[in-house]
C-alpha cells in the first residue's frame, strides 16, 4: 500500500501533540516579571519537549520520504511511536510544574526512551519490509545514532535518581545529536 496516509496521519497527530503542549503554558496572574519568571520551569520543559517533538517530526518525515510503500507492521510500529509521543505533553507538564524534580525527570526520560525505542522499531520494520539491499537499508546502515540515543536515554533515567540536571543535559545532548535530520537518508535520496 502507499505511504501517503501514514504520513498525513502522523503529521496530524504530531501537530495535535504540539498544540496540547502549548495549551499547558498558562499566563501569569500578575503583570510582573517575577510572576513570569515563576513559570520559567514550565517554559523550559516546553522548549525541550517542543524541540524533541520537532526532531521526531523532521526525522520521521525524512524516514518516510525514503520509503516506497508500507505494510501493516509498519502501520502498527508507527502507531506505537505516536503513542509514546502523545504522552510527551503529560510528562512535560509534570516535569515543568514540579521544577525538574527527580521523578518527573525520570518519567520524562522513560517517555523519551520508549519513543526512541519505538522509532528504532519503526525503522527496523521498514528495513524488514524493503529488504537489506534496499536504498533505505543502505542509507540507515547499522543505525548507530538510534542505538546510541536509546542508551543515552536509559543512562539519563538512571542518573535522574541522583541528579536530575545531569539527565536534562543528556536529554539535550540527544536532541542536539538528532537536530540535523539524518543525512544518510538525504544523501541516499540525492543519488
Amino acid at each position: 500500500m502507499g505511504k501517503g496516509r501514514i504520513e498525513a496521519f502522523s503529521d496530524g497527530v504530531i501537530a495535535i501533540i504540539i498544540t496540547i503542549m502549548v495549551l499547558e503554558l498558562k499566563t501569569p496572574h500578575e503583570p510582573t516579571l517575577e510572576a513570569l519568571m515563576e513559570l520559567s520551569p514550565v517554559f523550559l520543559s516546553y522548549v525541550l519537549s517542543f524541540v524533541n517533538i520537532g526532531i521526531y517530526w523532521n526525522n520521521h518525515h525524512h524516514l518516510l520520504h525514503a520509503v516506497k510503500r508500507v505494510n501493516g507492521k509498519i502501520l502498527w510500529a508507527n502507531l506505537h511511536l505516536l503513542f509514546w509521543l502523545s504522552l510527551v505533553p503529560f510528562t512535560t507538564a509534570w516535569m515543568g510544574e514540579n521544577h525538574f524534580a527527580s521523578w518527573p525527570v525520570i518519567m520524562f526520560g522513560v517517555n523519551l526512551l520508549l519513543a526512541g525505542a519505538a522509532y528504532s522499531i519503526l525503522t527496523m520494520k521498514i528495513l524488514e519490509f524493503h529488504g537489506k539491499d534496499s536504498d533505505i537499508a543502505k542509507a540507515i546502515g547499522s543505525d548507530l545514532k538510534g542505538k546510541l540515543s536509546v542508551a543515552l536515554y536509559a543512562a539519563a533515567v538512571a542518573l535522574a535518581f541522583f541528579n536530575p540536571w545531569i539527565s536534562i543535559a543528556i536529554y539535550c545532548a540527544v536532541a542536539v545529536l538528532w537536530f540535523i535530520p539524518d543525512r544518510r537518508i538525504e544523501k541516499s535520496l540525492a543519488t
